[in-house]
């Protein structure tokens, strides 16, 4: 009888240390397994980009056809983003598309032949241009324009 008490005695010890432990690995936990971001694309030229969702609200600016978007809260039909620059706003969704798009996020990137920059500069793109990517190559993505321009671009010169 006095091993049972022993054992529950040591029990009712640990229990509480065990629960905090268990909450501390829980807490730490949660940062890493957050889900994945959402990206969307603008499905249009001069899709109006809003101060809030509705069609009354003031408008932001514009964006234009296959223009990336980060999806950081939804309200009804509505979707608001946050763009390369991190400004935000309001648009509607269905103007919007699950579809992966890239953008520049530097002054002027250099296109390459191939992924490293001992390949030959193939184009150069300028801020704010928009291409679909590709395949991967370690830190380097292939990209193509809509005008056909194909080439590599590490990943640090574009967004998403």
């Amino acid at each position: 009888m006095t091993e049972l008490f022993t054992i529950m005695k040591f029990l009712k010890k640990l229990s509480p240390f065990v629960l905090v432990v268990l909450l501390v690995l829980a807490v730490s936990a949660q940062g890493r397994t957050s889900q994945a971001d959402e990206y969307v694309t603008v499905v249009k030229d001069g899709v109006n980009v809003r101060s809030a969702p509705s069609n009354t609200a003031e408008i932001h600016w514009e964006v234009f056809k296959n223009f990336p978007l980060k999806v950081i809260g939804r309200k009804g039909e509505w979707v608001k983003t946050e763009d390369f620059e991190g400004d935000t706003g309001w648009i509607y969704g269905s103007l919007l598309q699950k579809d992966r798009q890239v953008i520049v996020k530097v002054k002027k990137a250099n296109l390459r032949v191939g992924p490293g920059k001992n390949y030959e500069i193939s184009a150069t793109a300028l801020y704010g241009v928009v291409f679909t990517p590709g395949r991967k190559d370690d830190s380097w993505v292939q990209v193509t324009h809509q005008d056909g321009t194909r080439g590599w671009l590490h990943e640090s010169l574009i967004w998403p």
